[in-house]
């Protein structure tokens, strides 16, 4: 038996952020990051919305990119004083990831952070609050996810949180939010949205439910993400719908590898966080060689790539074909080819080198690796971050 669980709704397309003025309620919390919601409006909007519905409204503002424990336990302690029976998170995936963090520890205060890092082992929610997620990026799709992702700073380690109990109840996907996104953070999530979809499709979870999303997904991506790149209204709207079907995949489908290694590799170093979406892209292709050496995962991959339309007369050739044409994505993005040339050189290769075991043991051990289709051994771990920091091929 499978499980395949989404927000109750789900409303979508241009102006679709005014159906929160139809919540039923008292009193409404919304989860925001770090003003560009309020810059652009947004949140004001959110806010009358809201209060047209008949709630009082309190904010819980500034969360962080990449968001803390210290973070998630100061907005529960909010909740814990407001008592809100809405949480309203809005933004990028950081400030929904972490608002879906505070619920727990808004509904049982006696939870330890430690209790939850096990997937799937979250208490019963909705005791006191629903939520609503409101993305304004175009690639994390926390809003209809069964995922969180926070980092214990003091560990320097990223936790993926999993269980069904965090899927949002509502998701509004309005397209009008993602029109703001800069560039550099279009290509990021837009890469991120690519990953999902490309590792819910080759999961050993994947099935009959999620094959369709995640293959409508990646077709999308690579039709529209180089317009949304450039500035395309059109190409943003349909962005922000490709990364949500990406999302409803891998909720269901879970991630692999590439996930593991980005959790584990983006708080590791001490001159900065390596971005997520970025850490994806450097990375998928080195994936995609090394889970080609299992058959099974190697066909999956070329069924990807007939479906974007891509040729080659052997199985090998249809996954070597889809690597370039993702390889050739990045350049287009702007994304370096490897960790070694991120941010002019920001992970020293002696840091690199030292951490090495570590992080790769960490990301073995990631919630992420237990549905890859080639499960690597610490060996194998190493050999595959060494190939994503200096660029070199995989050929294990």
């Amino acid at each position: 038996m499978a499980r395949f669980t989404l927000p109750r709704d789900l409303y979508h397309g241009s102006g679709s952020l005014a159906e929160l003025k139809n919540l039923k309620g008292k009193r409404a919390i919304v989860v925001v990051g770090g003003g560009s919601m309020k810059r652009f409006g947004f949140l004001d909007k959110s806010v009358d919305y809201l209060k047209e519905a008949g709630m009082e409204v309190r904010l819980f503002e500034n969360v962080e990119p990449d968001p803390s424990v210290e973070t998630v336990m100061k907005g529960a302690a909010a909740m814990r004083e407001f008592q809100p029976d809405w949480i309203v998170a809005m933004g990028g995936g950081s400030p929904i990831d972490a608002a879906k963090a505070m619920w727990v520890f808004y509904e049982y205060p006696d939870t330890t952070f430690e209790e939850i890092i096990q997937p799937f082992s979250f208490p019963t929610l909705r005791q006191k609050a629903k939520f609503v997620a409101i993305p304004s990026t175009s690639g994390t799709a926390t809003e209809v996810t069964a995922f969180s992702v926070i980092t214990d700073y003091a560990k320097g380690i990223k936790y993926p949180l999993a269980d069904f109990n965090i899927t949002p109840d509502v998701a509004i996907v309005d397209s009008d939010l993602a029109q703001t996104m800069p560039a550099k953070l279009t290509a990021h999530t837009g890469m991120d949205a690519l990953t999902h979809a490309i590792e819910a499709y080759v999961s050993t979870l994947h099935c009959d439910y999620t094959d369709p999303l995640a293959l409508k997904a990646i077709d999308m991506v690579f039709r529209y993400l180089k317009a949304s790149y450039d500035g395309d209204k059109k190409a943003r709207e349909s962005m922000h719908n490709a990364q949500c079907l990406a999302g409803m995949a891998f909720s269901n489908a879970l991630l692999g590898i590439v996930h593991s290694m980005a959790h584990k590799t983006g708080a590791a170093y001490k001159n900065g966080h390596i971005v997520h979406g970025c850490a994806n892209a450097m990375y998928l292709t080195k994936v995609i060689k090394f889970n080609a050496k299992n058959p099974e995962a190697a066909e999956r991959y070329a069924e990807i790539a007939k479906f974007v339309g891509l040729t080659g007369g052997t199985t090998a050739e249809l996954v070597d074909a889809l690597c370039k044409k993702i390889d050739d994505y990045n350049v287009q993005l702007n994304i370096p080819k490897c960790i070694k040339d991120y941010e002019n050189g920001m992970v020293p290769e002696d840091e690199f080198l030292e951490k090495l075991p570590k992080v790769a043991e960490l990301a073995i051990g990631d919630a992420c690796t237990g549905s890859n289709p080639r499960i690597p051994t610490q060996e194998e771990m190493e050999k595959l971050l060494k190939c994503c920091y200096y660029g070199t091929e995989v050929d294990f």
